[in-house]
């Protein structure tokens, strides 16, 4: 049954109708110029030299786990052992690929009130063995990444991004995805533009995006430039160096038509996030202060994905409750992305370590869920959430 206050919409027109149908018309359906010209907008768009288009956000996760991994710079490869501080609550492919090339996920807990890392956990979570820090920009909202870059700069770390739910989200004026080597992002149909299936990894480094154009497709060199950081020039014989396979690759390439349709939605991105924000803002001033209700707090410019409602510690609502009144009043809703993701049966089979008793992470797997934001005003929505804590 369609809800009246779904979680999420359609941004689709008649522009990405009609570059479905010039793909169609072109016959080249396979990866080709069109990924390849929407690789540059965004990139153009985020405020990175590169980006590299892929399937799905959780293909650049493993995108750029892959890219360190390979990587020749001492100061930036990663290597089976080390440790990486991930929050407590993202999706299941942020941590995957940590576990698929043999790193240690070191678990830490979240702030309650911004659903990013406690920053104070973050510094005493990290050991002589960390290597990096994976940041994860959570339901649109930014890290404070002076104060990780300050920690990553004090100890020498790496500095990642999941940015598949904050595309578009700033910091001092920088976009989420541009502070860390690379950073992911997601285009799937409910996240902020949609190809559909897709994701895009940005990254200012040559020596990461030569290796993620190498690893996204099969591990051979043809689409690598001539002069490269992976084998340095390329062969002068197109049949040889069309079937060259120099590292341990996957097919993680997108279609001709996701490409496509991503010029199309890129173009739109800038107002698709200046109305999030101003339901953003709307519902800030709406709820803020709730009586049984605590909302994000936004670091730096949020871009919304979506609105999370947690219940106030010492409050005597449940979730059960919520979620009737949430149903009766018409409104789709999710888990915090997938709660306190430590205790889910699949990290028996990560080498991981848990700092501290994750209790804010605890607090929104039992006591939180978020709700759909749009590209559109939402105001009788915000309207009715107003009457959430109603007896």
């Amino acid at each position: 049954m369609t809800k009246r206050f779904p979680l999420a919409t359609t941004s689709w027109d008649q522009a990405e109708y009609q570059a479905i149908q010039d793909v169609i018309a072109s016959g080249q359906f396979s990866m080709g110029p069109k990924v390849q010209a929407c690789e540059e907008v965004f990139a153009a768009y985020n405020g990175t030299r590169y980006s590299v288009m892929c399937n799905s956000g959780s293909s650049a996760n493993l995108l750029m786990i892959a890219a360190l991994r390979f990587s020749r710079n001492p100061d930036l490869r990663l290597n089976p052992g080390d440790e990486v501080l991930v929050p407590a609550v993202s999706w299941s492919t942020t941590y995957s690929p940590l576990q698929q090339y043999g790193l240690h996920l070191r678990f830490v807990d979240i702030d309650l009130s911004t659903l990013n890392f406690d920053l104070q956990a973050l510094e005493a979570a990290v050991t002589q063995r960390t290597r990096a820090i994976f940041c994860v920009n959570l339901l649109g909202n930014p890290n404070d990444f002076s104060a990780v870059r300050a920690l990553v700069d004090k100890h020498g770390l790496v500095l990642l991004e999941d940015n598949c739910e904050s595309m578009g989200a700033e910091f001092d004026g920088r976009k989420t995805g541009s502070f860390g080597v690379m950073g992911s992002q997601s285009c799937f149909f409910s996240h902020h533009i949609s190809t559909m299936e897709g994701g895009i990894v940005t990254t200012d480094d040559e020596e990461l995006y030569h290796l993620m154009l190498s690893l996204r497709a099969h591990g051979w060199t043809r689409q690598l430039p001539v002069e490269n950081r992976i084998v340095g020039r390329k062969k002068d014989d197109p049949f040889e160096e069309s079937f060259r396979f120099v590292l341990p690759g996957y097919n993680l390439r997108p279609l001709e038509m996701s490409g496509a349709i991503g010029i199309e939605q890129v173009a739109k991105l800038p107002r698709l996030i200046e109305e999030r924000r101003r339901n953003g803002q709307l519902l800030q001033h709406h709820l803020a202060g709730h009586p049984e209700l605590m909302i994000q707090q936004e670091i730096g410019k949020s871009s919304w994905f979506g609105f999370s409602l947690v219940i106030r510690p010492g409050s005597s609502m449940t979730r059960e409750t919520l979620m009737r009144r949430l149903e009766a009043l018409g409104f789709e809703y999710r888990p915090i992305v997938s709660g306190n993701f430590a205790r889910k049966e699949v990290v028996s089979h990560f080498d991981h370590s848990i700092f501290g008793e994750l209790r804010n992470a605890d607090h929104i797997d039992a006591n939180g869920l978020f709700i759909g934001n749009h590209h559109y005003p939402i105001d009788e929505a915000i309207e009715a959430l107003k009457t959430v804590g109603a007896n």
